[in-house]
C-alpha cells in the first residue's frame, strides 16, 4: 500500500496546478434534455461525460444543506442527495441547486444511504461528504487532484499538516486514536486519522471494495477493504467544523463498536467478501422538481 501525505495549503502557490488537474476529471456540459415523467431522471441538460459525482447523505438536514451546496466546486459534474429526512431537506436542496439527483435509501443509516448514493453516481469519480457543514466543498479539489496522480482512494485526515478539528472532544478523540493505532498496526498502514467520512474514490473500484455496511463503520469498511484490495491510497489534510445546526447522530460507544468489529472482521477474515454477496440497492430516481418541493417524502419511493 502506498500513501502520500502531502502538505501544501489549499491557498498554495501550485493551486493553478490542481485546477488544471480536476479540469482533466471535469467534463463540460452539452445541451441536451432528457423526457420528464413523475420520477423524472434529469430534466436538465445532462453532461456529456459525467467525471465526478458528489454523494451527500442527508437526515433532517434543512437548515445545513444550502451552505454545503452553495460550496460546491464547478470540477463537481453530478450531486447527488441520499435524503431520509422528515422535513424539507429536499425542497431546500433543489432551491439551491436544481439539478440535484435524490435518491431513497433501502434501510437507516449512513452506510446505507452511502451505498445507495454510490449506486446511483454515474462519475468516473465519487466523492463523499456530510450534509451538517463540518466538511468544506472547497477541499474537494484537493481530493481529486491526487486521484488524477494516479491513486485511487484519498481520505481526508484532521491530524496532519494543514488539517485540524473544532468538533471532537476528549472521549472521541482518544478512541479515534486508539482505533487509528488498531489499523496501523493490523494492517500495516500508516494512517494519521480514521474515524472521519470526507474521502474520494474511483467508481470502477467499488466491486473491490464490495461495501455491506449500513451504519458509521462505512467509513472503516471503505479504508480497510481498500486496504485488503490493493488500491493505492492517499491521505489528505483536511478540517472539520462543529456541526452548524442540530443534533448528530453519531454514538461515541456504539458506534466505535461497530468499527473495532470492522477493523477485526475484515483482518481476520479469510475470504474478502465477493461482489456476488453484496445485496444491492435500488436507488429511487430523482423528483421533478415541482414535485420535490411539494412532497419531499415522496423521495424514498
Amino acid at each position: 500500500m502506498e500513501q502520500v501525505k502531502p502538505n501544501t495549503q489549499p491557498e498554495a502557490v501550485g493551486s493553478a496546478v490542481v485546477e488544471e488537474r480536476v479540469g482533466e476529471l471535469s467534463r463540460g456540459h452539452d445541451a441536451t434534455g432528457t423526457r420528464e415523467s413523475r420520477f423524472a431522471r434529469d430534466p436538465r441538460p445532462r453532461p456529456s461525460h459525467i467525471g465526478v459525482s458528489l454523494v451527500v447523505p442527508a437526515m433532517n438536514e434543512a437548515r445545513n444543506i444550502g451552505w454545503v451546496l452553495d460550496r460546491i466546486p464547478s470540477c463537481v459534474d453530478e450531486v447527488i442527495l441520499v435524503d431520509n429526512s422528515s422535513d424539507d431537506t429536499i425542497a431546500v436542496a433543489k432551491r439551491h441547486r436544481p439539478d440535484i439527483r435524490v435518491v431513497g435509501q433501502a434501510r437507516p443509516g449512513k452506510g446505507n444511504a452511502l451505498r445507495s448514493g454510490f449506486a446511483a453516481a454515474r462519475g468516473d469519480v465519487i466523492v463523499m461528504i456530510d450534509a451538517d457543514c463540518s466538511m468544506d466543498p472547497g477541499e474537494i479539489t484537493r481530493y481529486i487532484s491526487l486521484l488524477d496522480e494516479g491513486f485511487e482512494l484519498v481520505k481526508g485526515s484532521r491530524f496532519m499538516e494543514g488539517g485540524g478539528t473544532d468538533d471532537m472532544e476528549l472521549l472521541r478523540r482518544f478512541g479515534n486514536g486508539v482505533l487509528r493505532g488498531m489499523v496501523n498496526t493490523l494492517y500495516g498502514a500508516q494512517f494519521t486519522d480514521l474515524c472521519y467520512g470526507y474521502s474520494a474514490f474511483r467508481r470502477d473500484c467499488l466491486p473491490r471494495m464490495a461495501l455491506v455496511s449500513d451504519g458509521f463503520e462505512i467509513e472503516t469498511e471503505i479504508i480497510v477493504r481498500s486496504i485488503r484490495s490493493g488500491m493505492r491510497i492517499a491521505e489528505v489534510p483536511s478540517f472539520e467544523a462543529p456541526r452548524a445546526h442540530g443534533e448528530s447522530n453519531l454514538n461515541t460507544w456504539r458506534d466505535g463498536r461497530r468499527v473495532l468489529r470492522e477493523l477485526l472482521k475484515h483482518r481476520f477474515t479469510r475470504r474478502p467478501p465477493q461482489v456476488a454477496d453484496v445485496p444491492a440497492i435500488e436507488p429511487v430516481l430523482s423528483l421533478a422538481p415541482e414535485l420535490a418541493a411539494a412532497s419531499p417524502l415522496e423521495a424514498h419511493g
